[in-house]
């Protein structure tokens, strides 16, 4: 059954950041600094996400870094000068996908988490997601924006506020919405990734949503990503506009 919603508590329900890719699209930027602290709009990028995380009540983070991630950890510490709790996962000596990353990281998280990207700014309503959330059985909720591959080729399949479809590999006309990349999980579900082995965090989504067991929210703002040259001049120019 659900869990009643003022269970489910903003402030102690911890975000995974996934952020330990290689960052190959933005070199030479990022041949000696990770992705998370690309300079945007005066800040590294990694500040404008927490301070839009603390302005929606999230006070817990977990890093899921590998490329140079003792660089994030040396910049951000314990989190106590941006008003959060920040922990850290490593990948280790090879790298484990966004997946395998998670699972690894899965003693940090406790039993319900939010999943998102270090390289993207998504502005919403935490909140009401949280909220929706807590009062479903589902073992997930995928946030999606209908996108008719606006801004990324559309992955989702979002008839009658269900997830019908979703796949990044396949795609089929009936896709018009895509994964926003603000997600939440159960532990259970965690728990079906092997531990220590490489993993597509899609994969477990895919799985999820031919189950039923993952639940949609739709949104309607766009997200602004730093993971390609184009993403980041367009996140600069919102966030020098925006970026309270």
């Amino acid at each position: 059954m659900g869990v009643g919603a003022a269970s489910l508590n903003i402030a102690e329900v911890p975000v995974a950041l996934l952020a330990g890719g290689l960052a190959t699209r933005l070199h030479p930027i990022t041949t000696t600094i990770p992705k998370a602290l690309v300079e945007v709009a005066g800040r590294p990028f990694i500040e404008h996400q927490l301070g839009l995380l603390q302005r929606h009540g999230v006070r817990r983070l977990v890093f899921c870094l590998g490329y140079l991630g003792e660089q994030v950890e040396a910049h951000l510490g314990d989190g106590s000068a941006f008003g959060v709790e920040v922990r850290y996962s490593f990948d280790g000596s090879r790298l484990l996908g966004t997946g395998g990353a998670l699972r690894r990281a899965m003693p940090l998280l406790g039993p319900v988490f939010w999943v998102m990207y270090g390289d993207s700014y998504m502005d919403i309503d935490y909140a009401a997601v949280l909220a929706d959330f807590a009062g479903r059985d589902a073992l997930g909720m995928m946030t999606v924006l209908h996108n008719q591959n606006q801004w990324d080729r559309s992955n989702v399949v979002f008839e009658n506020g269900r997830l019908r479809r979703y796949d990044k590999r396949v795609a089929v006309p009936e896709m018009t919405h895509i994964d926003y990349g603000v997600s939440l999980l159960r532990r259970p579900a965690l728990e079906r990734i092997s531990p220590d082995e490489p993993y597509d965090l899609a994969d477990l989504y895919r799985m999820l949503v031919s189950e039923g067991r993952m639940a949609g929210y739709e949104v309607t703002r766009r997200f602004y990503e730093i993971g390609s040259p184009r993403g980041l001049e367009e996140t600069r120019q919102y966030l020098a506009q925006h970026a309270a």
